[in-house]
């Protein structure tokens, strides 16, 4: 597989067809392929909320009123639109259940192995909260890690996407619950089939060259 033809193909989807639906089959592989990127320490500090009824569509909606009324129709006329969040704190419950899954999963070898990893990830969690104090800034970098596995993943199934960060994160997070949950909205990407009026994707790519962008050491 070619995969740089995928990541040359794809284009952020301006406007949706919102008579074309992403089957139930291809959403299944899209969250599998999205519940399993990358992390650090594996700390999987996100959450993901998905919308494909109208109604449920309406209210991540709601966040694009008044200021990013521009972003409403790719919501509304996308077949589903995932909503990316992040953690607000990583907390002792949520690392317990990720070391817990890991051993259900059997990544440890014994106990020591077991140990060696909550002491690890603690590590570093308390690096980035004590030490440098951007646990929340490290946190949305790993859901980020999320986006761009989702938008190479979207591509590769001939998904059209498109992310917004134009919306009102207090009123999603409200609309949706989210601060009870301990989390909060970074991303919202509508996923479906482009429509003939989405004039970007007949634009050319555009990317600084590689001389730009690469340093090659001797």
């Amino acid at each position: 597989m070619n995969l740089t033809r995928f990541a040359k193909g794809r284009h952020a989807t301006k406007a949706f067809d919102p008579a074309r639906k992403i089957p139930a089959s291809v959403i299944d592989e899209l969250k599998e392929l999205v519940r399993f990127s990358p992390s650090s320490v594996n700390s999987q500090p996100w959450h993901f909320v998905i919308a494909s009824s109208d109604a449920a569509r309406a209210r991540i909606a709601k966040a694009m009123q008044p200021g990013y009324a521009y972003n409403e129709p790719k919501v509304m006329n996308a077949s589903h639109v995932m909503v990316l969040c992040a953690r607000t704190d990583m907390d002792d419950a949520h690392l317990a259940a990720v070391l817990a899954q890991e051993e259900a999963d059997g990544r440890f070898a014994n106990d020591d192995a077991k140990a060696g990893q909550q002491k690890s990830r603690s590590f570093y969690v308390n690096l980035h909260r004590d030490e440098r104090g951007d646990l929340s800034a490290w946190m949305e970098k790993q859901a980020y890690l999320a986006l761009g596995t989702l938008l190479i993943g979207a591509a590769t199934l001939e998904i059209d996407a498109c992310p917004m960060e134009g919306f009102d994160a207090t009123t999603l997070d409200a609309e949706l619950g989210l601060q009870a949950q301990g989390l909060t909205s970074l991303v919202v990407v509508g996923l479906g089939y482009r429509s003939a009026s989405d004039f970007n994707a007949k634009l050319p790519k555009s990317r600084l060259s590689t001389q730009a962008v690469f340093t090659e050491l001797a």
